[in-house]
C-alpha cells in the first residue's frame, strides 16, 4: 500500500535575490494575452494577486518593484513554504481580497493579475476599469481568453510562465535575469523527463476541490505540463481551458491510474487528507485505479498554478512515477 506523498515546499534557486532596475526606463512594448501593451516607464509600485504571480516577481529579483501583494487567507500554506519566504516577509500584504480601492490605496503603478486570479467582470475588476483609473495591467499569460467564451489558455503551460518572465524581464529592464531562469528552468524540465524517459505513462486525474463535480485542469493550465513532462497524461488534458468543472462519471470512465492533490483549501475538503479521504469514500470511485490502489501525490497549490514552482513540481512528480 503506498503512502500519500506530501511535498510540503518545493527548493528553487535564486530565491530572494535582488535585482535593479531604472526609476524611469525606456518604454517598452511587449505581446501580452495577443494585444501589444506599452509601458511607458519602469513600474514601482506594483500590486500582484496570488501567490504564484507574486513569485514570479520574486523569482526576477523585483521585490523591491513592488507595493504590495493580495493573498487570500487559504494560501498561507504557500507563503510558509515558500522558497521566497524572505521577500514575502519584506513586501506588504495589503489584503485578502484585490480591489480597485486596495490598489489606489496602494498608490499601484501596475497591477499583475489574471483572469480569475483576482481579475472579474462580476466584481468590476478588470484591466479596462483599472485603465479607467490610470493603473496599467499585465495579465498571467496562463489565464488569458482565449476567444471561446470565457475559456483560458492561449499556449502551452510552460510557454505561458517563459513567456511571462521574458516579458517582465524586458518591462522592468531585467532581461539577463529571466533569460538565465527560463534557461535554468528548461534544462530542469529536461532533466525530469529524463527520468521517466521509456517509462508507462501512468494517466493522472488532477483533483482541485470539489464533492459534488471536481475541479480540475485542462490542456491549458499548468498541472498538464506538470503531469506531462513528469511522465503521465492528464485525463482531461483535450479540454480547451484551463482550470474547469467536469463530472465525477467522466472521472470514472476515464479511469485514473493517478491521483494528483491540489493542497488547496477551498470548499467543503480542505486538507489534502480530507480530500484523500472523501475520494476513497466515495463509492462510484471504488473501483477507479488510482483510488483501488491508492496511489497519491500531493503539491502545493502555488505550484500547481503558473508559477516558478513549476518546474520543481515537474522533478518531485517524475520521481515519485519513475519510483
Amino acid at each position: 500500500m503506498r503512502r500519500l506523498v506530501v511535498l510540503a515546499a518545493l527548493l528553487a534557486t535564486g530565491c530572494g535575490a535582488t535585482v535593479a532596475a531604472p526609476e524611469g526606463g525606456a518604454a517598452v512594448t511587449v505581446e501580452n494575452c495577443g494585444q501589444r501593451v506599452t509601458y511607458d516607464r519602469t513600474p514601482s509600485k506594483v500590486v500582484t494577486n496570488d501567490t504564484g504571480i507574486t513569485e514570479l516577481m520574486f523569482a526576477l529579483g523585483l521585490a523591491d518593484r513592488m507595493a504590495g501583494y493580495v493573498v487570500g487567507a487559504s494560501q498561507q500554506g504557500d507563503i510558509d513554504s515558500s522558497p521566497w519566504r524572505a521577500d514575502y516577509a519584506k513586501v506588504p500584504r495589503l489584503a485578502e481580497e484585490i480591489s480597485a480601492e486596495v490598489v489606489q490605496g496602494a498608490g499601484a503603478d501596475l497591477v499583475f493579475a489574471g483572469w480569475n486570479y483576482g481579475f472579474s467582470e462580476s466584481k468590476g475588476f478588470t484591466p479596462d476599469s483599472l485603465k479607467a483609473l490610470g493603473v496599467p495591467t499585465y495579465q498571467l499569460t496562463e489565464a488569458c481568453r482565449n476567444g471561446v467564451g470565457k475559456q483560458r489558455g492561449i499556449m502551452p503551460p510552460l510557454e505561458a510562465l517563459y513567456t511571462d518572465l521574458e516579458n517582465l524581464g524586458t518591462i522592468f529592464h531585467v532581461e539577463d535575469r529571466a533569460d538565465a531562469l527560463v534557461a535554468q528552468y528548461r534544462k530542469q524540465v529536461a532533466d525530469a523527463e529524463k527520468l521517466v524517459s521509456g517509462k508507462p505513462r501512468p494517466k493522472v486525474f488532477l483533483y482541485d476541490s470539489g464533492l459534488d463535480q471536481p475541479f480540475t485542469a485542462g490542456r491549458n493550465a499548468a498541472p498538464q505540463d506538470v503531469i506531462g513532462k513528469a511522465g503521465g497524461d492528464n485525463i482531461f488534458g483535450d479540454l480547451d481551458d484551463s482550470w474547469t468543472t467536469v463530472g465525477w462519471e467522466a472521472v470514472v470512465a476515464r479511469a485514473p491510474e493517478v491521483v494528483l492533490i491540489n493542497d488547496y483549501a477551498d470548499g467543503d475538503a480542505v486538507t489534502p487528507d480530507q480530500k484523500r479521504a472523501f475520494l476513497e469514500s466515495y463509492a462510484p470511485l471504488r473501483e477507479v485505479p488510482a483510488i483501488r490502489d491508492k496511489r497519491f501525490f500531493v503539491l502545493p497549490y502555488a505550484a500547481l498554478v503558473e508559477s516558478p514552482r513549476n518546474p520543481a513540481a515537474i522533478e518531485a512528480f517524475a520521481r515519485y512515477l519513475a519510483g
